[in-house]
């Protein structure tokens, strides 16, 4: 026979991590992304970005030689409207700085 308080304690402890995870706040990057440089682990830092649409965005900035405004982020495949505003303040399109010649 199983005792209720046994059960209820179960209940509970299998219950919290599930609770915590809910209430959690989405993962953001610390600092914007740069679309140009990025790769597909880091933009997977990005909310709601996994690696398939990380790589579609990679494979987008390959193809078309780089994004000129985050917006163009749009063009990639399973990046809506929605989907942009939420990427829109954690992105950069800054190009990579040359490196300095040495003389």
């Amino acid at each position: 026979m199983s005792n209720p308080l046994t059960s209820l304690a179960l209940a509970l402890a299998l219950a919290l991590p599930l609770s915590a995870a809910a209430g959690r706040a989405p993962r953001a990057p610390q600092r914007p992304v740069n679309l140009n440089t990025a790769t597909v682990t880091e933009l997977m830092q990005l909310p709601r970005v996994g690696q398939k649409t990380a790589e579609r965005i990679v494979a987008f900035r390959k193809q078309h030689g780089g994004f000129q405004r985050p917006e163009e982020l749009m063009n990639v495949k399973g990046i809506g409207e929605k989907s942009y505003a939420k990427l829109k303040p954690y992105l950069a399109t800054a190009a990579p700085r040359p490196a300095a010649s040495a003389k």
